[in-house]
């Protein structure tokens, strides 16, 4: 009884906290190691954002601001008035959403069965999906790829050849092993079958891992540059991450096509506004997702 009684003293006794002269110095120079990083993080952010409201002769005067002397939202509106900057942001939220819900569909109904023991031919698939780990074709046979299926200059150039990252589709089939088997056993004895088990108990006991993948594919889509440079040739149907790399260019006026008719283009502000709307919807979403995206990273580790 004294043992049990001084084990339940001992784990509901508090922790201590230290606080020698050696444990204050070290959370000193942490809280500033860490500010100083976060500083060197955010400052270039602000910079951007502070541009994207400034002058052009503001710009070219300050090599370095944070808030803008002359604050103006000409920028902004001549992005919002040109039919081509308003095409690339429509592409690439269309894409990206499109993509995404693509992509989280078949990593999720790839991995559910892979997850299983009993499935004939199991350890060969997850083989050759280790396999694409280790060894990729590269740019040019993946290039060959698309050209042969007719998918140059489709919208599906973008989704289809990483429609299924074979990291991710790793982690999620661990974590379909880690459900309690017992439920689904349940499930089967109500009368479900496998389809009906998989999105009446394995889905929604996944939401922290849909929310966390589904978040890593939209970002990979959102950002990626490569995919629309070498299979889009229509400038038509240029993402927003291509129309910045254009922009930034020092042909950037002619990126947006004609401007016989514009009066004003701010050549450098443009610049720093396309940036910050390329930014900002990833920001916007995030917080919505915080909270299963915090679950969902932890996924994996050791559980007690």
């Amino acid at each position: 009884m004294s043992t049990q009684t001084a084990e339940t003293t001992a784990k509901a006794s508090p922790v201590r906290h230290y606080s020698s002269l050696g444990s204050r110095v070290f959370d000193t120079l942490n809280v500033i190691l860490l500010g100083g990083l976060a500083l060197i993080t955010v400052l270039p952010l602000f910079y951007v954002l502070a541009g994207s409201f400034a002058t052009e002769g503001e710009i070219s005067a300050r090599p370095f601001f944070l808030w803008p002397e002359n604050f103006v939202t000409s920028t902004y509106a001549f992005v919002f008035a040109n039919d081509t900057l308003l095409r690339a942001m429509l592409t690439t939220i269309v894409v990206t959403a499109v993509g995404t819900v693509l992509q989280v569909t078949l990593t999720f109904t790839m991995a559910y069965p892979l997850a299983k023991r009993y499935l004939p031919g199991r350890t060969l698939m997850l083989n050759l999906v280790i396999f694409t780990l280790v060894f990729g074709g590269g740019i040019v046979p993946t290039y060959l790829v698309v050209r042969d299926l007719g998918l140059l200059d489709s919208y599906w150039a973008l989704i289809l050849p990483l429609a299924i990252n074979p990291f991710y589709l790793i982690i999620v089939k661990s974590f379909f092993q880690e459900l309690p088997q017992a439920l689904e056993e349940a499930a089967r004895i109500d009368g479900c079958n496998e389809i009906g088990v998989f999105f009446k108990i394995v889905l929604p006991l996944s939401k922290p891992i849909i929310a966390t993948f589904s978040l890593f594919y939209a970002v990979a889509i959102w950002n990626d540059y490569m995919s629309p440079l070498l299979y889009i040739n229509d400038n038509q149907k240029w993402t927003l991450q291509v129309l910045v790399r254009q922009l930034t260019s020092p042909d950037a006026a002619n990126a947006i096509g004609s401007l016989d008719s514009v009066a004003f283009f701010p050549a450098e502000g443009l610049k720093f506004a396309v940036v910050v709307i390329a930014t900002l919807p990833i920001l916007c979403f995030y917080p919505f997702l915080q909270k299963h995206f915090s679950k969902g990273v932890l996924i994996g580790s050791v559980k007690e």
